[in-house]
């Protein structure tokens, strides 16, 4: 017969959303606990422990609670029921079902996953149709990447979150989107839940929810148990999985919420010192295996605090991650959607061109180019004025307006083949003299200028 565990009443403080005990037989660092308060059960977690002493995080308020309360330890870590009958339903932060019918587990996993081992990953090179035109022709998506939204309050990137979800195309069946929301609105929760539907994409979608009024411990959680069920579905059921996670900033105002709670020495700007470890521990779950047929690509969601890409948040998500989608206020305030600026993105992976067409990586540096020198000239022109421009330098403006206005603006509802947004590059890259496309092969010049 299974023993019952303990119910311990020997908690010394509690501080926020942490409880301080002693007196323990052996606590476990991430053991599950019961704890009764005021008569309701609520879970917990162990964040820290020695021989007899553990703090444990509750996943609910402490408000009003006093010594007074009983804590049980279940000897087991925080884990997930899995099943692939889970696409199409909503769950919360933790894993709980809150669609009117309950899933048949087929696995219960540890959410602690680990990051895959380098040496069992391959190399992602399958190209993943966004039909977005900026993104699939210069900041290219591939199947196993981790490529991060870095956004701006006010700015966009549910909106282009949502079209990614709706074009992502893998030119497979078993294709499945993975949604984890950590401390999001109940707005964008609805949002987000009719995008879902209005694209035909809920069917094929698992979606973990923790809104902003929900306790922040369980913020900590949320990504872990999407990212559990996203690797269950990608590496045991053979789906090419698409993770979005939105919003990273929210998650890491939890742990400096948990690490001060601690009294932990703060690193910058008060986060935790610990926290890169903690954010790679997740954006490194994602990739290919070798032997696996299916694949997780991450794509995490971030509101850099006053547009400061400075900030730890998404200065440590940059050296992790390969690359990043960066929207622009600038772009924003013409009424250009979705406001990506190239000049501040990147994707530091490349799809096989058998994918695409011969000429993308040409006509990608190109673009990037010619932008580039456009904007150069911008801000020449704003000082000296156009009259002392040359022909060319005049054409390299042309190239820019119709850049923005025809090839970044597209709106949220568009869609585009990467053929066809090849030949739209191409409509406007021929602005520009054809002696100054430096970047592009002359046989791709001409076959295509």
């Amino acid at each position: 017969m299974t023993k019952t565990k303990p119910w311990y009443q020997t908690v010394q403080q509690v501080k926020g959303p942490l409880i301080f005990l002693n007196g323990l037989e052996n606590p476990k660092y991430g053991e599950i606990c019961n704890i009764s308060i005021h008569g309701k059960t609520v879970q917990g977690q162990v964040l820290e422990t020695t021989k007899d002493t553990a703090v444990v995080q509750v996943f609910g308020s402490t408000l009003g609670v006093d010594k007074n309360i009983e804590v049980q330890f279940t000897g087991k870590p925080a884990q997930v029921d899995v099943s692939e009958t889970m696409l199409g339903k909503t769950f919360n932060g933790l894993g709980k079902s809150l669609s009117k019918t309950n899933i048949v587990p087929e696995k219960t996993l540890d959410i602690n996953g680990a990051a895959i081992n380098p040496t069992a990953r391959t190399e992602p090179n399958k190209f993943i149709e966004t039909g977005v035109s900026t993104i699939d022709s210069m900041i290219t998506l591939v199947r196993g990447q981790k490529l991060p939204i870095f956004s701006s309050a006010g700015l966009p990137h549910n909106n282009l979150a949502a079209q990614l979800v709706k074009n992502s195309n893998v030119q497979e069946d078993k294709f499945a989107i993975v949604f984890g929301a950590m401390g999001i609105t109940k707005e964008e929760s609805l949002y987000f839940k009719e995008q879902f539907k209005l694209s035909g994409s809920a069917q094929h979608t698992v979606s973990f929810i923790n809104l902003a009024d929900d306790p922040s411990v369980e913020r900590i959680m949320t990504p872990r148990v999407a990212l559990t069920t996203a690797e269950y579905l990608a590496f045991e059921k053979d789906y090419h999985v698409l993770t979005i996670l939105t919003d990273f900033t929210n998650y890491c105002e939890s742990l400096r919420e948990i690490s001060g709670a601690r009294n932990e020495i703060p690193g910058r700007r008060g986060y935790p010192g610990y926290m890169y470890t903690d954010l790679a521990s997740i954006y490194e779950r994602a990739g290919k295996i070798k032997g696996k047929p299916g694949s997780l690509t991450q794509i995490p969601i971030l509101t850099m605090p006053s547009g400061d890409k400075t900030h730890p948040v998404p200065d440590l998500t940059g050296y992790i991650t390969e690359g990043q989608i960066a929207l622009d206020k600038d772009l924003d305030k013409k009424g250009i959607q979705p406001p990506i600026n190239p000049l501040e993105s990147l994707s530091r992976l490349d799809a096989d061109e058998e994918d695409t067409r011969e000429d993308h990586g040409d006509v990608s540096d190109q673009l990037y180019t010619c932008y580039a020198k456009a904007i150069e000239l911008q801000q020449l022109v704003a000082v000296i004025g156009e009259g002392s421009l040359s022909n060319t330098e005049k054409k390299y403006l042309s190239f820019a307006e119709a850049f923005e206005e025809t090839f970044i603006n597209q709106g949220f509802d568009e869609s585009y083949s990467i053929e066809e947004t090849l030949e739209k590059a191409w409509e406007i890259l021929r602005i520009i003299p054809r002696e100054e496309l430096k970047k592009v092969g002359s046989d791709i010049k001409d076959t295509y200028y």
